[in-house]
């Protein structure tokens, strides 16, 4: 009977604690944020449901077994009556019957006073009692970290657990009994990332030191790499000639040119459908790049595999590389590394690793990429400068430069590095950087960068906002700034207007914009019809090869009547682009170029290109 009555006054301590908890949440500024918190205690009979909801607290308790339950609810704010609020309606559900019981008693709760350790003296709280309720708060309702913060400089001081191993059954790792709750709410939610959750400690310490020394802000470079890059999530890559799909499963489909074995099916035969590369089964790819005569996919075990030819440039000089590999083979001397996204740029390639280091492979003469090497050298090298100790969430490589998009504890920012003919750097001058750069003109236009994306010869930034930033060699109207002027520094895209933009692609002097209402828009070159104009609007079919000097909705693809998720289009100056367009439902459409059998759709005799969007039959849900 005692023990009984310490559960049950450890409980209803708990409770009281979670109550005084949500008022301080209601100072956050995520009013929109809609939390849905649900317990159920069955042990107990208690059940609580917390809604919070744009400046409304609707609250319901079914509290059973409580004598002294209502002396607690009138102490804390939310109540009407203390707060001077007006009442809180109430669902309209009738209570279920209940059993008699006798109530016990329960010491006041000092709402002032609160310790951790829980010795059962009055006064005192006891979350080492039931520490998993408090923490359930705050993982399972997925608060972001700046939530977590928000609510961390809320919360007193002595808002800490200092638990003991026993007496935490619930977890999936020993308590750091120097952490906040807030801190452990936010490792708790880092062990949920599939790239996290296989490193050893001294690997997580080293990612928290680079991101900052906090568990929050290791989060946040999780979730920042995990929206930018698609990571774990279907994807479509309309390469030069050829295409990749990963499923959600992780299986993937190749289709396209095929004559330096870039589809992975061991020959060198052309598919003009969609084809499972078998020789993967068993591994999960997660993430997959296309370049010109050769393709790279990283597995969930951080491997990298690549097929095609053998060789880091452009596949028409044929200077480089005689061996054609026709299976996906593991690259050696990336075996050591981690990865989690590749970059197929112009005489290179990049590798990201899980803590946010950039390698490149080749390219690497006269010190362009931060390393001095031979062209013909396939050995991954770390880049240097200003990046070494700065983790990148993501990278975009283009025609000869390469783009990183980096973290750091006040806000993201971009780097370039490489060529910078057309002014693609971004830094206001078109000569070349050997060492990567802080482009410093967001800080001027006060946007935060979220997306970036390297075309061959111009980039783009998606920014936190929903504004678009455009930069680089402005040739048909690429920029979407009306013109084809050349911009050396980011220049927001006016015409955009409201709309918000949440993913951005670039490719050969073409641009498309995906907006949070799964609408999509697209300007520059229209050769091979790749920019999806609806060719009705022209007998003649003319409109959709127009080039398109401003942003303008790709009204074939609203027709579909879908939400859109991801764009991918050709980034090669040497080959007539295609375009992919991939639904929140896992459907994906294709149109331009399909002379290779790259769109993975039957083109009619004589038949080179199609206009207007056509379903790929596969499913990548």
């Amino acid at each position: 009977m005692a023990r009984e009555i310490v559960c049950e006054r450890r409980l209803s301590l708990s409770l009281a604690f979670i109550l005084e908890v949500f008022p301080v949440m209601q100072n956050f500024h995520h009013w929109r944020i809609k939390l849905y918190i649900h317990f159920l205690l069955w042990n107990w009979g208690l059940y609580i449901h917390f809604l919070l909801w744009n400046w409304g607290l609707y609250i319901h308790f079914l509290l059973w077994n409580w004598g002294t339950a209502q002396k607690t609810l009138l102490q804390c704010p939310m109540d009407a009556t203390a707060s001077g609020t007006s009442s809180i309606s109430f669902h309209n559900i009738a209570d279920p019957p209940i059993p008699p019981m006798v109530n016990l008693p329960v010491a006041a709760f000092e709402r002032q006073t609160r310790h951790c350790f829980g010795d059962l003296k009055p006064g005192e709280f006891p979350l080492a009692a039931n520490p998993s309720i408090v923490l359930h708060v705050l993982t399972a309702c997925h608060l972001d970290p700046q939530d977590l913060a928000k609510l961390e400089a809320c919360l007193p001081a002595s808002t800490y657990l200092f638990l003991d191993d026993k007496n935490w059954q619930p977890a999936d790792f020993a308590p750091d009994p120097k952490l906040s709750i807030t801190e452990l709410a936010a490792l708790d939610m880092c062990q949920k990332r599939a790239i996290f959750r296989p490193m050893k400690d001294l690997q997580r310490q080293e990612l928290k030191r680079r991101c900052g020394g906090s568990w929050k802000l290791v989060l946040s470079f999780l979730l920042a790499g995990e929206a930018c890059c698609r990571r774990e999530k279907p994807q479509a890559i309309a390469g030069p000639g050829h295409s990749i799909v990963v499923t959600s499963s992780g299986a993937v489909y190749s289709f396209g040119s095929n004559s330096s074995g870039q589809l992975g099916h061991g020959n060198t035969k052309e598919e003009s459908r969609p084809q499972l590369i078998r020789s993967l089964q068993g591994i999960r790819i997660i993430q997959a790049a296309a370049g010109a005569g050769r393709s790279m996919l990283i597995s969930d075990a951080g491997q990298v595999y690549t097929f095609g030819k053998d060789s880091f440039g452009e596949v028409e000089y044929g200077s480089q590389g005689s061996k054609l590999i026709t299976i996906p083979l593991i690259v050696e001397s990336l075996k050591g590394i981690f990865a989690v996204q590749v970059a197929i740029g112009n005489f290179f390639t990049a590798v990201l690793s899980r803590e946010g280091r950039v390698y490149t492979i080749s390219w690497g003469n006269e010190g362009k990429l931060g390393h001095h090497t031979e062209p013909n050298d396939l050995d991954a090298h770390p880049l240097l400068g200003a990046l070494e100790n700065v983790p990148v969430v993501q990278i975009a490589a283009g025609y000869c430069y390469l783009l990183a998009l980096a973290f750091q504890p006040d806000g993201m920012s971009v780097y370039s590095v490489g060529c910078g003919l057309g002014g693609k750097l971004g830094h206001g001058t078109r000569t070349d950087e050997k060492y990567p750069r802080l482009i410093e003109h967001f800080q001027q236009l006060r946007l935060q960068p979220m997306v970036v994306a390297a075309g061959a010869w111009h980039a783009a930034v998606v920014g936190r906002d929903g504004r678009v930033c455009t930069w680089g060699w402005g040739r048909y109207g690429c920029l979407g700034h009306g013109n084809e002027d050349c911009e050396s520094v980011p220049k927001v895209i006016d015409s955009l207007g409201n709309l918000k933009a949440v993913h951005v692609a670039t490719g050969d002097y073409t641009t498309f914009i995906v907006t949070d209402t799964g609408d999509v828009y697209s300007f520059g070159c229209g050769e091979s019809a790749s920019l999806g104009h609806n060719p009705d609007a022209d007998p003649q079919g003319n409109n959709m090869h127009a080039n398109v000097l401003s942003p303008a909705l790709v009204t074939s693809l609203k027709e579909v009547n879908e939400r859109f998720v991801q764009i991918s289009l050709t980034n090669s100056i040497y080959w007539n682009a295609h375009t992919f367009a991939l639904t929140e439902s896992g459907k994906l459409y294709a149109f331009g170029a399909g002379d290779k059998g790259q769109l993975g759709v039957e083109l009619s005799a004589n038949q080179t290109e199609r206009g207007c969007p056509e379903q790929v039959e596969l499913d990548l849900s």
